[in-house]
């Protein structure tokens, strides 16, 4: 079950790990699959060091939203689906930050 609940957060970093990939950041593909890894430790700081990069990959998607839809608009090209997709992961990625309030994580990463 708290697959399931962590399915969220696998989700956000293998997206974070793609972004990375498509803008040639080799480099920081290591850090999403580390911490993929890393949720398998059942330790407090693991949760916490997760919510921390999940947090700070949320504003790095609403950045790339923000450069994205301006290029396009100096382009002359449509630009409202995308600034709403990428807005959509950056909601994906700050809710995923959340799924370790919920009792099975708390329990499963000695939150409390």
């Amino acid at each position: 079950m708290n697959f399931l609940r962590l399915l969220p957060v696998i989700l956000s970093l293998l997206l974070l790990g793609a972004h990375f990939s498509r803008h040639n950041l080799d480099f920081l593909i290591v850090v999403p699959l580390v911490l993929l890894g890393l949720l398998f430790l059942r330790e407090p700081w693991v949760a916490g060091l997760v919510q921390w990069v999940l947090v700070v990959a949320s504003l790095e998607w609403l950045r790339t939203a923000v450069v994205l839809a301006m290029q396009r608009q100096q382009q002359g090209a449509p630009w409202a689906r995308s600034a709403v997709i990428l807005s959509a992961v950056c909601a994906l990625t700050l809710a995923s930050a959340l799924v370790f309030r919920s009792a099975g994580l708390r329990e499963r990463y000695r939150l409390d």
